[in-house]
């Protein structure tokens, strides 16, 4: 059986007296950098994308795809799929390197892994939550 929680009420999300702690604020106007945090937006718009987070977590289980073989997993075409991985290249989430007459991709690195893994885990831990 799924129990529904209850949606808070606007008064729940406001705080009822303001009270600010300025040495808190100040530390943290410092180190946001505008710059930094427009790079992570890109990486999540890059992976908001269905097919461009199902290309992701494909390449984070087979480590290495061939653009061939994205597409057949996808049932796209090759162009299709090739527009999603130069995106995910472009944003620096991908990389790539020519083998033959085949394009093979890969994760950037470990901290786009990481991403990927962390965010399925946080993904199954809210199912969970939803069905107890």
């Amino acid at each position: 059986m799924k129990v529904l929680k209850e949606k808070p009420t606007s008064n729940d999300d406001i705080c009822e007296v303001t009270c600010t702690n300025p040495d808190i604020i100040n530390q943290l106007q410092i180190i946001i950098q505008e710059d930094e945090i427009l790079g992570m937006v890109d990486i999540f718009k890059a992976l908001a994308d269905p097919t461009r987070m199902k290309i992701a977590f494909m390449l984070d289980r087979a480590h290495e795809l061939c653009v061939c073989d994205v597409a057949a997993v996808l049932g796209s075409s090759m162009a299709t799929t090739s527009h999603h991985l130069r995106t995910l290249k472009t944003m620096n989430i991908a990389s790539s390197r020519k083998e033959g007459k085949n394009v093979i991709y890969s994760l950037k690195d470990d901290h786009i892994r990481t991403l990927i893994q962390m965010t399925l885990e946080h993904q199954r831990e809210k199912i969970d939550d939803e069905h107890k």
